[in-house]
């Protein structure tokens, strides 16, 4: 796989898009059985939309995935987790128009493309409807810290957040 002409790429398809992305190996992404608990027992979107569990893949499987690519991009951006949902389903497609026909993004956060989610197939938005890398068990903190990119626990309104995308390439 040529990591030089991935960089090239990703570097004009995220420019403006993203504040930063990093090419990481995907064996290094940090999978957790209780990150989905925190979904299960905390988020009040639990069993409400296709791309959250129990819909999305577990962590076991999750793991085999990423084990299956050799290059990802780690996406950073500090505003608007809505947008890069869209920014990470865009990629994916411009990285397979592009020959990389196994890409594959996770944003982070839920997926709020509907009102409300029918919960049956086919989604209304399959072009733009991913899990999110919580949904299918990835440990987001300590993988964006492993990498060096900031992330903290945001505590109430006024703290900033950061939010991060996972694309997977082969």
């Amino acid at each position: 796989m040529n990591v030089s002409k991935i960089k090239d790429l990703l570097e004009r398809l995220t420019k403006e898009k993203v504040k930063e992305f990093i090419l990481i190996n995907p064996k290094e992404v940090v999978t957790a059985e209780w990150v989905r608990l925190k979904c299960q027992y905390g988020c009040d979107g639990y069993g409400l939309c296709l791309t959250c569990p129990p819909y999305s893949p577990e962590p076991s499987r999750t793991r085999k995935i990423l084990d299956s690519y050799s290059i990802a991009a780690l996406l950073w951006q500090p505003r608007g987790w809505q947008n890069l949902r869209r920014v990470c389903a865009e990629l994916e497609r411009e990285i397979f128009l592009s020959g990389y026909y196994k890409s594959f993004a996770m944003p982070s956060g839920p997926c709020e493309l509907c009102e409300e989610c029918a919960l049956k197939y086919p989604c209304n938005h399959p072009e733009l409807a991913r899990p999110s890398m919580e949904a299918c068990g990835i440990d987001v903190y300590a993988t964006v810290r492993k990498f060096g990119l900031p992330i903290e626990v945001v505590k109430d309104e006024t703290c900033m957040a950061n939010y991060y995308g996972l694309l997977l390439i082969e």
